[in-house]
């Protein structure tokens, strides 16, 4: 279970008023759209770099909610994961939508072709697309999906999540100064009108949090007919393979961890080691924390847990971890000066009943299991839920192959943990579980666009023989077609 998006759907339904008023935003963004369907090439850049302007103008302000919302989040992460990797995609879009626009030529078969038959696919813009966010990057998640939303045309209205309510309402003022009402709109509010918002008739539906949720999202979404992404998280584990550089993965596998706090769907969850190597490994992680976050710096580069519930729910599963048997590990310092700050914690040889190994940990803790042989990993893995993405240290031809042959998720990263994320010209989304559909570049244009099939007949009546009434002509012709076709 991923856990970013924490608002129940069990709720009252909306006021009447309130369903109004997000019906007839919708209803005035679908006008604004059909009074422009295909918006062109310069109309697509100009949204896309006033939302540029947006993030650039208030690095500052931005900083500032992420620390009121989740008590302290150090500034330099908050800039990172909030500013520095949304302008990326955004920026990305202003330079090739224009390439992304033009038609893609298709081949067509070989008789039509000769005959001067042409085909192609153009990419249209869908229409209005609802994109509901979480909390833990709430400014990356409202912004980054949209550079694929804008570059493609759409308009677009964003639900934030109501855990993080001084981001939520900075989006919404931002976005209110920036965008007319018809190009990007804002709706807050609590789980009543973020269900309320699912059951709007979209064009598409982006939503990106928690498989309990995404459930009642898409049934919802499903009496509409319309369309959804889901990115959700999951379990996503790392395999240490038995030639790989112990300190290098140390030290990547800890900065995953300590991104964020590991508030983060794509944070490494939990990890293999070779039997025979794991207290190597193990002391390879230690000096890895010290290196990365030193006693004398205390949590200056750290994040606070957002809020009280999952810090209890964090501490939980460690004391339910130590009572089944586990070695832990925690550097105490990291939990200095704010009682939602859970310091890194390592939990040594876990078994599969204890709640860290059963639940999406979704925080600073990380088991740590050993291995005999890979069949065994793999076995287990193929048993588990299929995970937002694998992480795979080692160079081993062997061991590489046996794992994208053996294994699924919805991305792989070798010799570092996250990083096909911030790939922009790869697709980024889930398999099963782990959520449907995929963004980001090109693949977040055409996920955001139809692909409208296109075809040009010759002027010759090439068709002719194919049409009733039939003969030995429409025979040979069939038979040709059969053959050759």
């Amino acid at each position: 279970m991923n856990i970013a998006q924490s608002a129940s759907v069990q709720t009252d339904p909306v006021s009447a008023e309130g369903a109004d008023g997000l019906k007839r935003l919708l209803d005035s963004q679908r006008a604004a759209f059909l009074a422009e369907t295909y918006p062109s090439v310069s109309v697509r850049k100009d949204r896309l770099r006033r939302l540029l302007d947006l993030l650039v103008a208030n690095e500052r302000r931005i900083i500032d909610a992420a620390m009121a919302d989740f008590g302290y989040r150090s500034p330099q992460q908050s800039f990172f994961v909030e500013i520095v990797t949304t302008a990326k995609p955004i920026k990305e879009a202003i330079k090739r939508v224009g390439r992304w626009m033009k038609p893609e030529k298709r081949s067509v078969d070989a008789p039509f072709r000769l005959a001067g038959a042409r085909a192609e696919v153009r990419y249209q813009p869908l229409g209005v697309v609802g994109c509901i966010s979480p909390w833990n990057f709430p400014f990356n998640l409202s912004f980054a999906p949209l550079a694929g939303i804008l570059a493609a045309g759409d308009r677009a209205m964003i639900k934030p999540s109501e855990a993080t309510p001084a981001c939520a309402g900075l989006i919404e003022e931002l976005v209110a100064a920036t965008y007319d009402e018809g190009e990007v709109a804002v709706v807050n509010g609590g789980p009543d009108v973020a269900r309320a918002f699912t059951m709007l008739p979209f064009d598409h539906l982006l939503y990106t949090g928690g498989e309990a949720v995404a459930k009642h999202v898409m049934r919802a979404a499903a009496d509409n007919l319309t369309p959804v992404t889901l990115e959700l998280g999951g379990k996503s584990p790392v395999l240490i393979g038995r030639g790989a550089d112990m300190r290098l993965a140390a030290e990547r596998v800890i900065f995953g961890k300590m991104l964020n706090a590991g508030q983060i769907c794509l944070a490494p969850d939990h990890v293999f080691v070779p039997e025979d190597q794991i207290d190597d490994f193990v002391a390879a992680l230690k000096d890895a924390v010290r290196k990365t976050a030193p006693e004398n710096r205390k949590a200056a580069d750290f994040v606070s847990i957002v809020n009280d519930r999952h810090a209890e729910r964090l501490r939980g599963y460690i004391a339910d971890a130590r009572a089944q048997g586990a070695e832990i590990v925690s550097f105490d310092w990291l939990g200095e000066g704010n009682d939602n700050l859970v310091p890194l914690t390592l939990v040594l040889r876990p078994n599969e009943q204890m709640d860290v190994m059963q639940e999406e940990i979704f925080g600073p803790l990380l088991p740590v299991k050993s291995y005999r042989n890979l069949d065994d990993v793999f076995a287990y893995m193929q048993q588990q839920p299929r995970p937002l993405a694998i992480y795979y240290f080692g160079s081993d031809d062997g061991e590489t192959r046996a794992l994208l042959e053996n294994t699924q998720s919805g991305g792989v990263t070798m010799n570092d943990v996250i990083m096909h994320y911030t790939i922009d010209n790869l697709p980024f989304g889930g398999v099963g579980a782990s959520g449907m559909g995929a963004y980001h570049g090109f693949d977040g244009f055409k996920q955001f666009s139809h692909a409208r099939a296109i075809y040009r007949q010759s002027r010759f009546d090439i068709g002719g023989a194919l049409r009733p009434p039939y003969g030995r002509t429409f025979e040979r012709v069939s038979r040709f077609l059969l053959k050759h076709g």
